[in-house]
C-alpha cells in the first residue's frame, strides 16, 4: 500500500504521484487531510438537484476504467483522484456460506480468473427466467475464493492491472471508507432467495459494523423486504431501472411501465437510478434527441436522479465530439436540470466535470495561459481547412487559427492540410481523378496534386472530414462529413481579421523548393504578397506566424519579412542540445513538436518525460506540441482517456506555451478551469508524474521496451538555400486543363480505376 504525495520541483507544479510499487495505496492520512481542505473549497454554485446540492460522483467498482472492477486497487485509487465525499459503488454477490463480496457479475468468469482455477466448476441455472452457463457465488465458499483474483471485464481495457487483486468482502471495502460515501447494489435478490441465500438479512447485518449510504435495486419487491427494517437513519433506497422493454422480475411489468408511475416508486425508494438514454436519447446515428422530462418529474415527486453507464473509453454522442466532460456536464450544467449523481468508470472526470468545470461561461475569467492553435480549423468537428472547420475554431475559444498553405496551377495559395487533394476531398470521385501523377520528391503513391489543378477547379471540391481512428469505428461528426468549402488564403486572412477573439493566425509552408524548382510557383511569395493585400504587413492586431519544418523556407521569411517564425520539428526527440537550440534561434522564434517529444511512451503509457521543453525554454523558445485530439485511442493510459487530464498535464505539468488541436474548445475551456486558481490544487486537477502508472503496472510484469532515442543537434537544422523559381516546362501541363473536364471514355474509365481504386477507395474511406 502506499500513498499520493505532491512532488513539487523548482519552476514546477505539484504533481499526482502514484504510489511506489512496494508501498502501493498505503496510509491515506495525508490525503484525508488534503482532500478534506479541498472538499470545503468546492463550488457554491447554486445547483438544481434536488437537495440543491452538487451532484454525487459515484465510482462504479472503485476507478473501474483502469484497474479490475471492485478490486482494492481501484477503490483506493477512486479515493485518491476524486472529490472527497466520491461514492463508492459496490456490487454486492453472495457466496454459498453467506459472505458478502463486491464483483461487478452474478458470473464469476466474467471478471476473474476463477475457471482456471476451478477448470470444472461450470454450472447452469435459471436467472430472471433466462438459462445462464457460468461460474457462480452459491457454488463457492469465500475461502474457496481466496485464489481467485480480478481481472479486466470489458477486454478492451489494459490487462496490464490484471491478476494482481483478490476479492474483496464488504467489510474490506468499508474499512478503506472515511469520509466517502458507500453504495451497495443489489441486482439478484430474487436469484439468491432461490437459493435459500438471504440478501436483506445480510445487509441488516453488516450495516451493524459498515455504514451503507445507498442501496439499490431493481426488483421491487427487495425493497418490499427491507421497508422499515433499517430505521430512519438508515440508507437511501434506490429503485434502478434497466432497460425500458425489460420486465422487472417481480412485478412482471416493463420498467418503462414503472417509469410512468414515478408515485409509486416513492412509496419505497427515495431515489431512481437509469440509464443515459432515459434523460438524454440518441437517434439511430448517435445524436442527442431533446431531453425527457425525467428529472424534472422525478424532482417534483420527491425522488432524487441518478444516472449510470458513464465511462470515458465508450463511444458517446457525436454532439460531444468525443469528450467526456461535455457529456457530464449535460447532465448536470445545461440551465434546465440536473441529476443527483453520475455513476462512473472514471470518477476522476465526473470529478473534475462537477467541481471544476460546471458554472463556467465562455467567457469566464482565464486562469492559465497559453496558445491554443487550432490545427485545420476545427479538423474534429468539420472537414479540415474549410470555412465551417475555420468559424467554429473562433467561436469554441481558438487564439491562433491555421492555414497549411498549397498553391494551385494558376498560382493561388489556398488552405489544404494535404497537397494531395485525394487525402481531403472527394477529386477521386470526380472526371479529375485523370489528373493523378506520382511525384517521387513528395510520395512514391500516387496522388493528385493541388499544382495539378487550377483554383476554380479545387474551389469547387467537395472536402472530406478525416477519421484517424476509423479502425476503431470513431467517426467524427457524420452528419457534417462533406461539409464546407475550401477557402483561398486570402479568405482565410480575411476571416481571422473579422474576428475580434484571435491574437494570431498561423501559416504553414512546406514543398517549397520543390514548388520552385519543378511547378514554377513560388509559395513564398504568394503568402507574402496575400499578407500583404489583406492588411496584414502592418497588422497591430492579429500576428503572423509562419510555420515550416524546413529552416531554409523560415530564413526565407525572415530576409523579407518581419513576421514571427515557427519551426517544426517533425522527428520525436527525446533530447535537443545547446548547439540546437542556438542555431534554430537564428531562423526561428518557437517550436512545434510532437507530444512524444515531451512524453516517452511505450505500450500506450507513459514512460518518462525528456528535457526538450526544458532546452528549448533555457533558450527563450516558447514551444508548442501537436497534435492534440480528443478520441480516447489517441491518449496514453496516464491521461485515463480523458483529453483533459492530458492537457492538463502537459500544460500545468510539462510547461509547454501552446496546444496544437483538432477540437479547440477543450482547451480553450481548459484555461477557464475553476480548480487552477485555488491555492491548493485538488487531486483530480494535478498532472500525473510520468512513468508512476507504469510502475504500479509492472509490479509483476516486465517493463515494456523503451523506444529510441533522438539527439537533435544543429546539424538536423542545417539546409542549403531556397533555389529560384524555375519556369515550369509545358510537358508537365496536366493533361486535361479544362476547369469543365469530361468524364474519360469507358476503356479509360476502366484502366484508371484498376490503377486507382486501392489508392484512392483508402483514402475516401479514411
Amino acid at each position: 500500500m502506499g500513498t499520493m504525495v505532491l512532488n513539487s520541483r523548482p519552476g514546477n507544479p505539484a504533481m499526482l504521484v502514484l504510489p511506489s510499487p512496494s508501498l502501493l495505496f498505503c496510509g491515506f492520512a495525508l490525503f484525508q487531510l488534503f482532500a478534506t481542505h479541498i472538499d470545503g473549497q468546492r463550488s457554491t454554485s447554486p445547483w438544481q438537484t434536488l437537495s440543491g446540492d452538487a451532484p454525487l460522483v459515484i465510482a462504479r467498482g472503485g476507478f473501474s476504467g483502469l484497474f479490475p472492477d471492485s478490486s482494492s486497487d481501484a477503490y483506493n485509487f477512486a479515493i485518491l483522484t476524486s472529490v472527497a465525499d466520491v461514492v463508492l459503488w459496490c456490487d454486492v454477490q453472495l457466496t454459498k456460506d453467506g459472505v458478502g463480496i463486491c464483483f461487478p457479475d452474478l458470473n464469476l468468469a466474467n471478471a476473474s480468473i476463477i475457471k482456471y482455477i476451478y477448470p470444472n466448476g461450470q454450472k447452469s441455472y435459471m436467472v430472471n427466467g433466462v438459462t445462464t452457463q457460468g461460474w457462480f457465488t452459491i457454488d463457492t465458499t469465500f475461502k474457496d475464493l481466496e485464489n481467485v483474483t480480478l481481472n479486466r471485464g470489458i477486454l478492451s481495457r489494459s490487462e496490464k492491472f490484471d491478476d494482481v487483486n483478490g476479492i474483496s468482502t464488504i467489510q474490506n471495502v468499508a474499512a478503506l471508507i472515511k469520509q466517502e460515501g458507500f453504495w451497495l447494489n443489489v441486482q439478484h435478490d430474487a436469484f439468491y432467495a432461490q437459493h435459500n441465500l438471504s440478501m436483506s438479512n445480510y445487509l441488516l447485518s453488516v450495516s451493524r459494523t459498515a455504514s451503507i449510504d445507498f442501496i439499490s435495486s431493481p426488483e421491487v419487491n427487495f425493497f418490499m423486504k427491507i421497508a422499515g427494517r433499517f430505521g430512519r437513519n438508515g440508507p437511501s433506497f434506490v429503485f434502478q431501472f434497466l432497460r425500458q422493454e425489460d420486465l422487472e422480475p417481480t412485478t412482471n411489468q416493463t420498467y418503462g411501465s414503472i417509469l410512468s408511475n414515478l408515485t409509486f416508486v416513492k412509496t419505497f425508494a427515495s431515489g431512481i437510478l437509469v440509464p443515459k438514454s432515459y434523460i438524454l436519447p440518441l437517434d439511430d446515428q448517435q445524436y442527442l434527441l431533446p431531453y425527457t422530462s425525467l428529472v424534472q418529474d422525478a424532482h417534483k415527486a420527491g425522488l432524487a436522479v441518478y444516472v449510470s453507464g458513464f465511462s470515458n473509453d465508450i463511444y458517446i454522442a457525436h454532439d460531444y465530439s468525443f469528450d467526456p466532460v461535455s457529456e457530464y456536464l449535460s447532465f448536470v450544467d445545461n440551465g434546465d436540470f440536473s441529476v443527483d449523481g453520475m455513476v462512473s468508470d472514471f470518477p476522476i472526470t465526473a470529478s473534475s466535470s462537477i467541481d471544476c468545470f460546471s458554472h463556467i461561461g465562455r467567457n469566464a475569467r482565464k486562469h492559465v495561459d497559453f496558445l491554443v492553435i487550432s490545427k485545420n480549423g476545427a479538423s474534429g468537428n468539420y472537414p479540415g481547412c474549410t470555412d465551417l472547420a475555420y468559424e467554429k475554431a473562433i467561436k469554441d475559444g481558438a487564439d491562433v487559427i491555421d492555414c497549411s498553405v498549397q498553391m494551385s496551377s494558376d498560382g493561388t495559395p489556398f488552405c489544404s492540410s494535404s497537397i494531395d487533394l485525394g487525402n481531403t476531398t472527394t477529386v477521386a470521385l470526380t472526371p479529375l481523378r485523370n489528373r493523378s501523377t506520382t511525384v517521387p520528391e513528395i510520395s512514391s503513391i500516387g496522388g493528385i496534386y493541388t499544382f495539378s489543378l487550377t483554383w476554380p477547379e479545387i474551389k469547387n471540391l467537395t472536402p472530406v472530414i478525416t477519421n484517424p481512428y476509423r479502425t476503431y469505428t470513431m467517426l467524427r461528426n457524420p452528419k457534417e462529413k462533406n461539409s464546407g468549402k475550401l477557402i483561398s488564403l486570402s479568405e482565410f486572412l480575411d476571416l481571422a481579421k473579422n474576428s475580434t477573439s484571435l491574437s494570431s493566425v498561423l501559416i504553414n509552408v512546406e514543398n517549397a523548393a520543390y514548388l520552385r524548382e519543378n511547378q514554377g510557383l513560388d509559395v513564398i511569395k504568394a503568402v507574402l504578397d496575400t499578407l500583404t493585400d489583406t492588411g496584414f504587413k502592418d497588422s497591430t492586431t492579429t500576428k503572423v506566424m509562419i510555420q515550416s519544418t524546413n529552416s531554409s523556407v523560415l530564413v526565407d521569411f525572415k530576409k523579407q519579412s518581419k513576421y514571427e517564425t515557427v519551426y517544426k520539428i517533425e522527428e520525436t526527440i527525446s533530447e535537443i542540445l545547446d548547439y540546437g537550440t542556438e542555431e534554430i534561434k537564428k531562423f526561428a522564434d518557437a517550436v512545434v513538436i510532437n507530444k512524444d517529444s515531451v512524453f516517452l511512451q511505450s505500450e500506450s503509457f507513459v514512460t518518462g518525460q525528456t528535457n526538450v521543453v526544458e532546452r528549448l525554454h533555457k533558450s527563450q523558445l516558447p514551444v508548442y506540441v501537436e497534435l492534440f485530439q480528443n478520441e480516447f485511442v489517441s491518449q496514453p493510459y496516464d491521461f485515463f482517456t480523458d483529453a483533459t487530464v492530458e492537457i492538463n498535464s502537459y500544460i500545468n505539468g510539462a510547461g509547454i506555451n501552446g496546444t496544437i488541436t483538432e477540437f479547440p474548445f477543450t482547451a480553450a475551456r481548459y484555461k477557464r478551469n475553476r480548480c487552477l486558481a485555488r491555492k491548493d490544487t485538488p487531486p483530480y486537477m494535478l498532472p500525473i508524474k510520468p512513468g508512476s502508472l507504469l510502475g504500479v503496472a509492472n509490479r509483476y510484469l516486465l517493463p515494456p521496451a523503451e523506444a529510441p532515442s533522438l539527439i537533435f543537434t544543429d546539424a538536423d537544422v542545417s539546409e542549403p538555400p531556397l533555389p529560384p523559381v524555375t519556369a515550369k516546362s509545358p510537358t508537365s501541363t496536366p493533361v486535361t486543363s479544362s476547369t469543365n473536364a469530361q468524364a474519360p471514355n469507358e476503356q479509360t474509365q476502366l484502366t484508371l480505376s484498376l490503377l486507382c481504386s486501392v489508392f484512392f477507395l483508402s483514402r475516401l474511406l479514411m
